[in-house]
C-alpha cells in the first residue's frame, strides 16, 4: 500500500492471500509504503525471506522465480549477496544500472529488468526518489494487479486481497465483462472487477509518492515477444532444434530445492513435457519428475493417453478419479480462486490439491497452443469473427457497439483503441500475436494456471514460454503451426516425433483441456441446474442472448456475483453451491 499506508490493511491483504505463501510472511514499512509478503519457499528454503533489503538502501518483494539468477550472481560477483536465492539479483541489477541516476524513470530500468529470465511480478521501494517500481515478466505468466482507494496504491498477486480494505467495496466493470463475453477472456488490463487493473506483461511502470498521493510517474515496456515467421523451414534440422530448447526449457525449470512433478493431461503438450523430462534431469543434475493425472473415469481418453504416456515412458505415475459431486461440491472454491467465470476446469482442483501433498513445484503444457496454433478456432478464422461479430450484436450495452469501432480510448484499461475482430483475425499471425498481447494467454490460461495451482500452494512453471523454447518457435513459418490439410501443431510435432512418446499421442487430436477431463460431470452440473442458470441469464439482461448461449459463462456469472461482489467468498465454508446462487436468483 503506497500513500497514506496503513500496516493494517497490508496485514490483512497478506493473509487474503496466504495460501499463495504459506511458510513465512513479511512486513516492512515507512511513512509512504507498506509492503507485506507471503513465502512459498522454493530456493534457498531458510536463507531468502522477504522483504528483502539491499545495501543501497531499497526494499524488494517479488512473486515467482529467475532462472538465470545463478548466472547473474557470477556476473555480479561483488555484489554485498545476503542470501543463496534467486530474487536478490533483482536488486543486485537495479542498484548497478541507476546508483548513478538522479531520479530513474521506467525507461532507465527497462535494460536491467531484460536480463531477468523467468516468471515474476516485482515491487521494488527505493526510498531515496521515494519511487516503487512495479514489473511484470514478459509473458505474463505472474499476475500483478492494482486498484487505488482516496489516493493510496494497493497492488497484489489476486484481486481478493483488496477486500481487506475498509472502504474498497467491489463491482462489476460491465465494460470488461462486456468485452470478456465477446472475446472468452478478459482483454488487456481489464479485471471484472470494477477499478482493478493488471500491470502490462513486459512492462515496468514507476509510482511516486507526494502528500499521501500514489501518482503514476512513468511506464515503459521493457520487452513484447513477437511472432517472425520466417519463410523456410528445414524439417530435419528444425526439428531437432525445436526439441533441443525445449529440453533446456524444462531443464531450466527443473530449478528447485523442493520436488518437482509434472501435469500429465494425456495431450501433446503435457505429454512432451513428460518425454524430455529425463534428459532434461540429466543435462541439469535434477531428479526425475513423477507425474499427476485426473479425469472423470478410467475410460476417459485423456486418462488412457497419460496412462499411456507415463507406461512407455517408465515415469511414477500418479492418478485419481474425481468425484461424481465434484462440481457441485468445489465449484465454489474454483469461483473464489479463479476470480473469473471459469467453471469447465474445475479438475484443476482435485488435480493440484493431489500434488501438492508430494510436491511444491509443476510443470505444465501451457502456452504451446497460443505458440503452435493449437485451438481449433485458428482453422476457420472467419467463422470464428463471426461468432465473435454476433455476440457483440447481441449485447444490450453500448459498450459492444464501441467495441465495433477503433475509437475505444487508450486509458489504464485499453492497450489499443481498435477491439474489432475484422483487424485481429484477418491472419493467423495477427491472430497469434493479438492474443498474445491482449489478454488469451496471461489472462485467461495464465491465470487459470496460476489461481489454482497457488490455491494449494503449488507453483506451476510453463517451459513452452521459455526464451530458449520461443527463439526457435516464435520464427516458425505460419504452415508450420498450422498446415491447410492435416493436424495443428505440425512443427511441434515433428519435434515430438524425435522423443519415445507413443506415435498415437504424438499424432493426437487436439481435445479442450477443461470439458475433455470431465464432459460428463460438467454436462450433469450444467443439467442439475439449469433452471438457476436461466434465471440468472434473465437478471443480466444486457447480456442475456449471450448466457443463454453459453450456460457454463452464467452460471460462473452467479457464482462471481455471490462470492465476489457480495462477498460471500470471504467465508465459504458454510456456503453450498445453491445458498450461493440462492442469493443472486
Amino acid at each position: 500500500m503506497v500513500g497514506s499506508p496503513e500496516p493494517s490493511v497490508v496485514k490483512s491483504m497478506t493473509r487474503l492471500q496466504h495460501h499463495r505463501g504459506p511458510d513465512g510472511t513479511g512486513f516492512w514499512n515507512d511513512e509512504h509504503i507498506s509492503l507485506g509478503h507471503s513465502r512459498l519457499a522454493i530456493v534457498d528454503l531458510q536463507g531468502s525471506p522477504q522483504p528483502i533489503t539491499s545495501d543501497h538502501g531499497c526494499i524488494l518483494i517479488v512473486n515467482g522465480e529467475i532462472y538465470n539468477y545463478q548466472e547473474l550472481r557470477r556476473i555480479n560477483e561483488s555484489y554485498p549477496w545476503k542470501t543463496m536465492g534467486d530474487s536478490e539479483t533483482i536488486l543486485a541489477l537495479h542498484r548497478n544500472a541507476t546508483h548513478t541516476l538522479e531520479h530513474p524513470i521506467a525507461e532507465d530500468h527497462c535494460n536491467w529488468l531484460k536480463q531477468l529470465d523467468g516468471m515474476f511480478a516485482l515491487s521494488l521501494w527505493d526510498p531515496v526518489n521515494r519511487q516503487l517500481i512495479l514489473a511484470r515478466d514478459e509473458m505474463g505468466i505472474k499476475p500483478l494487479l492494482r486498484t487505488t482507494i482516496n489516493g493510496s496504491l494497493l497492488f497484489a498477486s489476486e484481486a481478493k486481497a483488496f477486500h481487506a480494505h475498509p472502504q474498497y467495496t467491489p463491482s462489476m466493470d460491465m465494460e470488461a465483462l462486456v468485452a470478456r463475453l465477446v472475446w472468452e477472456y478478459p482483454l488487456d488490463a481489464t479485471s471484472l472487477f470494477e477499478g482493478v487493473h493488471q500491470v502490462r506483461p513486459g512492462t515496468v511502470e514507476v509510482w511516486t509518492v507526494d502528500d499521501g498521493i500514489a501518482t503514476l510517474e512513468s511506464r515503459a515496456q521493457f520487452s513484447r515477444p513477437q511472432f517472425n515467421p520466417t519463410d523456410s523451414w528445414d524439417v530435419n534440422q528444425g526439428s531437432s532444434l525445436l526439441l533441443d530448447g525445449f529440453i533446456e526449457s524444462v531443464g531450466q525449470r527443473l530449478m528447485s530445492d523442493v520436488p518437482v512433478g509434472i501435469v500429465l493431461s494425456g495431450g501433446l503438450d503435457s505429454s512432451l513435457v513428460a518425454a524430455v523430462a529425463s534428459d532434461a534431469a540429466k543435462r541439469y543434475g535434477r531428479p526425475t519428475p513423477a507425474c499427476w493425472t485426473v479425469a472423470e473415469s478410467e475410460d476417459n481418453p485423456d486418462w488412457m493417453a497419460a496412462e499411456l504416456v507415463a507406461s512407455a515412458l517408465d515415469l511414477e505415475h500418479h492418478q485419481s478419479i474425481m468425484d461424481s459431486d465434484s462440481f457441485s461440491r468445489h465449484l465454489p472454491s474454483l469461483s473464489w480462486h479463479g476470480e473469473d467465470l471459469d467453471v469447465s476446469v474445475l479438475f484443476f482442483q482435485p488435480l493440484f490439491q493431489e500434488m501438492s501433498k508430494a510436491v511444491r513445484v509443476g510443470l505444465c503444457g501451457q502456452g504451446a497452443d497460443e505458440i503452435h496454433a493449437g485451438y481449433p478456432r485458428y482453422v476457420d478464422l472467419n467463422h470464428h469473427q463471426q461468432q465473435l461479430e454476433a455476440r457483440m450484436a447481441n449485447l444490450d450495452h453500448p459498450f459492444a457497439a464501441t467495441l465495433q469501432t477503433d475509437s475505444l480510448s487508450e486509458d489504464s484499461r485499453w492497450w489499443t483503441q481498435d477491439h474489432r475482430p475484422s483487424t485481429h483475425l484477418s491472419s493467423l499471425q495477427k491472430t497469434l500475436q493479438f492474443e498474445m498481447d491482449h489478454g488469451q494467454l496471461s489472462n485467461f490460461q495464465l491465470r487459470l494456471v496460476d489461481r489454482h495451482s497457488m490455491a494449494h500452494s503449488l507453483e506451476v512453471r510453463v517451459p513452452f514460454l521459455s526464451r530458449a523454447h520461443r527463439q526457435e518457435a516464435m520464427h516458425l513459418p505460419m504452415d508450420q503451426r498450422l498446415p491447410s490439410k492435416g493436424l495443428e501443431k505440425k512443427a511441434l510435432r515433428s519435434a515430438a516425433a524425435l522423443t519415445n512418446l507413443p506415435e498415437s499421442v504424438v499424432y493426437r487430436k487436439k481435445l479442450p483441456a477443461g470439458t475433455a477431463t470431465s464432459p460428463t460431470l460438467l454436462t450433469s452440473c450444467l443439467d442439475e441446474y439449469a433452471s438457476q442458470i436461466k434465471e440468472i441469464a434473465s437478471k443480466w439482461t444486457v447480456c442475456e442472448k449471450v448466457l443463454n448461449r453459453q450456460p457454463e459463462i452464467a452460471l460462473g456469472l452467479g457464482l462471481f456475483e455471490s462470492i465476489h461482489l457480495q462477498g460471500h467468498g470471504l467465508n465459504l465454508q458454510n456456503r453450498t453451491l445453491d445458498d450461493l446462487l440462492n442469493e443472486v436468483i
